[in-house]
This record gives C-alpha cells, sequence and structure tokens, in this order.
C-alpha cells in the first residue's frame, strides 16, 4: 500500500498536471489510496482537487458523490477543518446544485435537496442569502417557470453580496442572459451596461456581456453594436476550448443576420467539441444554433455545401453536406432537450430548442467588423506571414495591440501609461528606463485592509510571494487608517519584443494580477 507521504507528494504533483483524463485518473487513485488508508484528511484534500478538476474538464456531473463525501466528513468533525475548507465547501456546495441545468444526470429532487440544505447551512452561518436566490433563479427558469424566476431574480439583485457570491462582474451578464430569454430586451441591456461599460469587470468580460446583449441588439435595430458586440467577443471565444457555452449565440447571430458563410465556417471550425463538449446544455444550444445556420443556409442555396466533421470515437472522419449535417444536430438537439424534459417533468426545453430551430432572420446581412483588430505598424514591404514574428521596441501601440486582440477594455493616460480594470484588480502598464525598454506592470487589489490587520497583511504577502513567481506583492499605508495590498510584474525587453511574446507577457500579468487580487477579496 502506499503509504500518506508518498500520496501527498503525488497529490501535489498531481495538481500541476493540465486538467484532462490524465489528471483526473490519477487524482481518483490518491483518493482511492487514501480510502484505503482511512485517512480523512487526505482524502478530503484529494478530492477536494478532484472536484476541481472535473468542474474544469467535461465530467461536472460526477463532482457530486465527491462534494457529497466532503460535505459528510466535514459535518462529522467540523474541528478537522479549518476557515478556508468552510468557504471552499460552500463554494463547491454552488457547483453542486448548478449542475442540474447542465446535465439531466443529476436527479431534480436530488438538486433541490441539496438547495434546500445549502440555504439551511447559509442561514446558520449568517451568509448573504444572495447565492442561494442566484441558484433558485437559474432553477426555476430551466424549469420553464418564468414567473417563479422573475420574483429570484428580484431578490437576486436586491440581495447584500457577499464571498460567497458569484463575481461581481459576472453576475450582471448572467442577468442579462435571463432577461433575453424573456424577451426584455432593454431591460438585458440596462442590467449589462455596467460591465459593457468598465465599471464592472473581470477576466471574462466584456466578452460573456457581449454575448449577452448580441440577440437585444438585433431585435433593437441597432445592428451596428450587435456586430461589433458578436466579431469582439468571438475574438477571444474561438480560442477558448472553455468558452463553448458562449458559441451557440455567436451561430444565432450568423442565422439571424444572414451571414450563412460565416456561421457555416464558425460551425466547421468548432464540430469538433460538440463531440466532448463541457455539458450537455451547451451542447444541446450548440446543435440547435448549428442546425438553424445549416438551415438557413440550405434555403439560401449552401445545402450541397460540405463542412467537415472530424472522426469520433467509431465515427471515421468525413466532409458532409449542410443538409446532412442539418439533420444530425436537430436529432441531437431534439435529442438532448427531451433527456432533460424527461428529468424534469416538463416540455420546456423541447420548446425552447422548437423555437431557436424556427427562427428566421431579423434583418438582411449588414457588413461586420474586421476579424482581427489593426495592429501596430510594421516595416512596408514584410511579408504577412512574418509581421508577428517583427522584433520591434516596446511601445504604447504595441501594449494596446495586445489588448485589442483580447477585445479588453483600457485606458491611455498622457503619459503613456495603459490601464483598466480586470476582475477585482487595477492594472497599470507602464513603460521605465532611459529607453522605455522596460515593460512595468502595477496590479492593486480593489479591496483594502484595515490598518489594524499589517501583520496579517504582510504575512499574506509574505505566503504569495513564497508560493508564486507572479505579481510580486508588497502592503502600502496609506496614512489614513487603510492598507493597500498591491504588486508588480517588471520585464526587461532591452532587445524588443516580437507580437506574440508581448502577448503572453500581458496574458500572464492579467491572470495572475486578478488572481491576487482575488485572494485578497476572499481574505476573512
Amino acid at each position: 500500500m502506499t503509504s500518506k507521504e508518498e500520496l501527498t507528494e503525488a497529490l501535489e504533483d498531481a495538481q500541476d498536471l493540465p486538467d484532462g483524463d490524465g489528471k483526473i485518473a490519477e487524482l481518483e487513485r490518491i483518493v482511492a489510496h487514501a480510502d484505503a488508508l482511512a485517512d480523512v484528511r487526505l482524502g478530503f484534500d484529494a478530492r477536494y482537487a478532484l472536484i476541481d478538476a472535473y468542474n474544469n474538464h467535461t465530467e461536472r456531473w460526477r463532482m457530486l458523490p465527491a462534494f457529497g463525501w466532503c460535505l459528510a466528513a466535514f459535518d462529522r468533525d467540523p474541528s478537522m477543518f479549518d476557515d478556508w475548507d468552510a468557504e471552499m465547501l460552500r463554494w463547491y456546495h454552488k457547483w453542486a446544485v448548478a449542475t442540474l441545468r447542465s446535465t439531466p444526470r443529476v436527479g431534480l429532487a436530488q438538486t433541490r435537496a441539496a438547495l434546500d440544505d445549502m440555504e439551511r447551512r447559509f442561514r446558520e452561518g449568517g451568509q448573504s442569502l444572495q447565492t442561494i436566490y442566484n441558484l433558485r433563479c437559474k432553477v426555476a427558469d430551466h424549469l420553464g417557470d418564468e414567473a417563479e424566476a422573475r420574483e429570484w431574480l428580484a431578490k437576486w439583485r436586491t440581495t447584500p453580496r457577499d464571498e460567497n457570491s458569484d463575481c461581481a462582474g459576472c453576475d450582471p451578464s448572467r442577468q442579462a442572459e435571463l432577461l433575453a430569454g424573456w424577451g426584455e430586451w432593454e431591460e438585458a441591456l440596462k442590467i449589462a451596461e455596467p460591465v459593457l461599460s468598465g465599471v464592472l469587470g473581470c477576466t471574462e468580460q466584456p466578452e460573456k456581456a457581449l454575448v449577452a446583449v448580441m440577440v437585444p441588439y438585433l431585435h433593437l435595430g441597432r445592428f451596428e453594436e450587435a456586430a461589433q458586440a458578436h466579431v469582439r467577443a468571438y475574438r477571444r471565444h474561438r480560442y477558448e476550448r472553455d468558452s463553448f457555452a458562449f458559441l451557440p449565440e455567436h451561430l444565432r447571430f450568423c442565422a439571424l443576420t444572414g451571414h450563412h458563410e460565416r456561421g457555416l465556417t464558425i460551425l466547421e471550425e468548432h464540430l469538433g467539441w460538440l463531440d466532448r463538449p463541457y455539458d450537455e446544455a451547451s451542447a444541446m444550444e450548440f446543435a440547435a444554433a448549428g442546425a438553424l445556420v445549416c438551415r438557413l443556409a440550405d434555403e439560401a442555396g449552401l445545402g450541397r455545401r460540405t463542412i467537415h466533421r472530424p472522426e469520433h470515437g467509431d465515427r471515421a472522419a468525413a466532409d458532409v453536406t449542410v443538409t446532412a449535417l442539418a439533420s444530425d444536430l436537430v436529432a441531437t438537439a431534439q435529442d438532448l432537450a427531451g433527456r432533460f424534459d424527461a428529468r424534469n417533468g416538463t416540455a420546456h426545453q423541447s420548446g425552447r430548442i422548437a423555437a431557436w430551430l424556427a427562427a428566421r432572420p431579423l434583418t438582411e446581412p449588414f457588413e461586420l467588423p474586421p476579424d482581427e483588430p489593426p495592429r501596430a505598424a510594421v516595416p512596408a514591404g514584410l511579408p504577412v506571414e512574418g509581421r508577428d514574428d517583427v522584433v520591434a521596441p516596446l511601445t504604447v501601440e504595441a501594449i494596446v495591440a495586445a489588448l485589442e486582440e483580447r477585445g479588453d477594455h483600457y485606458f491611455v493616460d498622457e503619459d503613456g501609461t495603459v490601464g483598466g480594470r480586470w476582475g477585482d484588480a487595477l492594472v497599470h502598464f507602464e513603460r521605465l528606463g532611459e529607453r522605455r525598454e522596460i515593460l512595468h506592470a502595477r496590479v492593486v487589489a480593489q479591496r483594502r485592509l484595515s490598518v489594524d490587520r499589517l501583520a496579517e497583511a504582510y504575512e499574506f504577502c509574505n505566503a504569495w510571494n513564497h508560493d508564486r513567481l507572479l505579481p510580486k506583492a508588497y502592503v502600502h499605508d496609506t496614512g489614513e487608517g487603510e492598507l493597500i495590498l498591491a504588486g508588480d510584474v517588471t520585464t526587461d525587453l532591452e532587445h524588443g519584443v516580437a507580437a506574440p511574446q508581448l502577448a503572453v507577457l500581458v496574458n500572464a500579468t492579467l491572470a495572475t494580477g486578478s488572481a491576487f487580487a482575488t485572494a485578497v477579496d476572499e481574505l476573512p
């Protein structure tokens, strides 16, 4: 039998593995060995890592047994666990309840019982019920009870947030999605405005909000804004596997605006993702939206065009016609909707998908913005294929181009500082050095601590600097009773930088900076 020390080391190694089948298999092995040793603490830690791995891969429904085991272990002996364990358990409780809407493999009664238990624990612990109202709203909407969903939405929007609430930048986007689904076009835009204008944000914004308002823009005749929202958001979503759930709205945009060729191109590019989607709900919507694109393209005379479908399992790779693919996608969408409805005891999902499949264009095709944002100037005469490889001095324009490529909101001060808000972090990019060759990024956490927590703040920053490479964290006393927790990332680009290299530096800074600010926000 593997020893506890070996399992502990194996768990640390497994947590560094990339998300996927290999990581899940290794964590499941560690869980089995921990249980054989009857080591509750190790089994708890390994299952926490496993829950996270399931959530980040394509098997979110499998987290429920692991979560149930952790919850039972916590209830049996709370003294074995610390505040962080309790906080994460509440977070995973949310994930467990949310699986209802993403897969028909979870029972409706089981989910309702889990949500009732979650509310009981929140009330007993004095936590805000904002998260509970959020989940109840989404469950009611999924079941087709719009009246009840609207009641829960009102409570969700007006109840104070706390550390258990979803991201402040994502809540408005999710609420806008609900309102758009009910045909409340103006209200959907109104609630998403703080995110669209950059007042609120996170690492997934503004793209998530832009997806939520594309169809409302179309229904309101604001076609140019709809086009900009689609192109800007798709620049990012086309490259991120975990953005699969956003692709149906991009396909619907193409269908509703008569951009058949673009819709077919997007469908073909991501068709392989349908074979292993993140969940059945996104697969159902992708299939329905793809089928709509194919049907309208068929009506426009493109039915004999072929789309390459990659191999999967026993299915060989093949070039299929738009007409044939439409039939396959309709069958997939209807089958999944039927499975949801059978679980729910309603016909709501089947009716919703039928409405998607029967949709007609809202307008004639109109011009779309360029797929790629403008880049900084490159030497005249350089071939297109070599432009990304140009090593040039660091410029404000190059930093701006990297952010434009991401589709982010930003500002540029008169002194050339480029900044913006990403999640709970305010990030400024500056060029330092005699020749402005040093890229310096300063990250400031939005949350402030009171000055009497100075020792705790130093302890937090020291721990961060010990365990993390970026950003370098430090504490600043304002002298007015508040502490600012900040960090910086500095890279010497004396010999110049190419666009892809700069993009990596910018992406890493924003990702780690947002993580730092989130960690500050999660302090007790």
